[in-house]
């Protein structure tokens, strides 16, 4: 099959071959293309519909992951076409409302795994968001800070969480040095003792949401492990997840310490697409030095979910976009 991809070092990361690129390249064209913003339900309709129209060894990469994320919880495409890529953005809340090439292939691989979502508090509520580093906010321990950004689940505060996190890279940083860090809950459970397995399947734990959410009153208790306790699902997020008892304390630092130990780092290149199963890995980034000369690090971003249907309740006229 021409359109076979083959595995380039880990083997959660592949190599689009050049005529399958050129095949995903027509498509998005093609998308990009299609009147109204990315935000509209008509596009995303549009995008759906093209999904179908890639090539087939693509689609089905993503649906074996979907299916399975395997034990690295994570999934490097290689090689998808980005097109003419502007100066970097350095405001902070920059998104894409236009539709784009990038913008296409994000939301076409959403509409593969699921459903894009946002979140109206997040980025304006769009569905695709740049991540880039802002003046001013190099020690921010978010998308728009440089330095070392802990290990996370993305908006692990919320009953709604992501159940899939999408960067597409549209450029790297100056030096190369910055690395999307993955890490996943399946190679760190050996690691952890019984006793700290049963601690981390309590609901002794605390998540604090961004400033950017409001004042929801005081946070849920939560587990950290949930579900079947030999493959579970992870929620924590190590800058704002608390232990609220001198165990669940001493059982998270044990969990950080266990999932550094398995971390992985990438580096991604232009026209890099990660994905990362967000309900069992965590994900960081290494540090990096932006210069704010319109050539940094620039990644897209965009989260989607298995069923939609779950937070019907928070998305008006059952729409995209979750309220709360």
């Amino acid at each position: 099959m021409g359109e076979r991809l083959y595995a380039a070092g880990a083997d959660w990361v592949f190599q689009l071959r050049a005529d399958a690129a050129a095949h995903v390249r027509q498509v998005a064209d093609w998308l990009s293309a299609q009147h109204g913003e990315v935000d509209h339900w008509a596009w995303v309709a549009a995008a759906r519909a093209a999904w179908e129209e890639l090539p087939g060894a693509v689609r089905q990469r993503f649906r074996d992951f979907r299916r399975d994320s395997g034990s690295a919880a994570a999934l490097v495409l290689r090689g998808l076409p980005i097109g003419d890529v502007p100066g970097t953005p350095s405001a902070g809340d920059s998104v894409q409302r236009q539709t784009s090439i990038p913008a296409a292939v994000l939301v076409m691989v959403a509409c593969g795994l699921g459903d894009p979502v946002a979140y109206a508090a997040e980025k304006h509520g769009a569905l695709v968001q740049d991540v880039v580093p802002v003046p001013g906010k190099e020690d921010f321990q978010g998308n728009a800070g440089s330095v070392r950004l802990t290990m996370h689940n993305e908006n692990a505060f919320h009953a709604h969480r992501p159940d899939y996190v999408m960067l597409l890279c549209l450029r790297p940083d100056h030096e190369r040095v910055a690395g999307l860090r993955v890490s996943s809950v399946r190679g760190a459970l050996p690691k952890l003792s019984p006793r700290t397995r049963d601690v981390l399947a309590q609901p002794d734990f605390r998540t604090d949401p961004p400033p950017s959410f409001g004042d929801g009153g005081t946070p849920e208790r939560h587990a950290v492990l949930h579900g079947d306790p030999a493959d579970p699902d992870l929620r924590v997020d190590f800058t704002a997840t608390t232990g609220l008892t001198a165990d669940a304390a001493s059982a998270l630092r044990e969990l950080e310490a266990a999932l550094e130990s398995v971390a992985s780092d990438v580096r991604l290149a232009a026209g890099d697409l990660a994905i990362v199963d967000n309900r069992v890995a965590v994900h960081g980034r290494t540090s990096f030095r932006p210069r704010y000369d319109g050539r940094d690090r620039w990644l897209q971003r965009t989260f989607a979910v298995a069923d939609l249907r779950r937070s019907r309740a928070l998305r008006r006229l059952d729409g995209y976009v979750l309220s709360a």
